[in-house]
């Protein structure tokens, strides 16, 4: 797999990912490249733009990013799952897997298809959080949701016209907070499966936030809710 950019690189660096760098003449990587054994090739700023826009001035090619198992995240430390319902934008799950990491997420669950997948773009807007989120691809979302009800979750919707106020819940039990895709929401199949279904309030004249930017307000929400009220 093809990744660029600075923070994705020293992940990769520490992860033992990385295969071969592509740097341009005095590159400020060198000293990690040297120190870290890892094969390199000089190449000018044309080529490295070819082979990856906004590389911050280092591509390089990766093993495969791991994928885990449904088994890998359930009832694990923070009791809380993301799942993803047809998300297609990569900027907005790079941006995804960053919150996760930073607000502790177990793991982030999504689609095999009609889905966007792990890739260069995903890694490089996570700035390295791809090498700690667990992700899950899944084939029927709405199975999976199931198996994570039989162990003790409760699945929370977030969409513009959800009936219950983000401030209003309590998140102190084990939770799937499931974010729709761009433009669509989240799907009557899954929609049918959530036990709540929470809103951002809203008095502007756009009706719905960025996908990722909702998802960073609710990561946090829940956070205050479990830790910080508590002290």
């Amino acid at each position: 797999m093809i990744s660029g950019g600075r923070n994705a690189f020293r992940e990769a660096i520490k992860s033992g990912k990385v295969l071969k760098t592509y740097i341009l003449k005095n590159s400020e990587y060198l000293k990690d490249i040297n120190k870290n054994r890892i094969r390199y090739e000089v190449v000018d700023k044309k080529q490295l733009d070819k082979m990856l826009m906004g590389n911050q001035g280092i591509v390089f090619e990766t093993m495969d990013y791991q994928l885990y198992e449904l088994k890998d995240i359930v009832n694990q430390k923070y009791e809380f799952i993301v799942i993803l319902d047809e998300l297609k934008d990569p900027h907005n799950l790079g941006a995804i897997l960053r919150t996760s990491d930073a607000i502790g997420v177990d793991g982030v669950v999504y689609k095999k298809h009609n889905s966007v997948r792990l890739n260069d773009t995903v890694a490089k807007v996570s700035t390295g959080a791809i090498e700690y989120v667990k992700c899950v691809e899944v084939t029927n979302l709405s199975t999976t949701i199931e198996k994570l009800k039989k162990e003790g979750y409760w699945i929370v919707g977030l969409e513009a016209n959800g009936s219950i106020s983000y401030e209003k819940m309590d998140y102190k039990m084990k939770i799937a907070l499931v974010i729709g895709s761009e433009g669509n929401g989240i799907s009557r199949l899954v929609k049918e499966k959530l036990d709540f279904m929470v809103s951002l309030p809203m008095i502007g004249n756009v009706n719905s936030l960025n996908a990722s930017n909702a998802f960073a307000i609710m990561a946090y929400k829940i956070y205050e809710n479990r830790y910080l009220s508590t002290k």
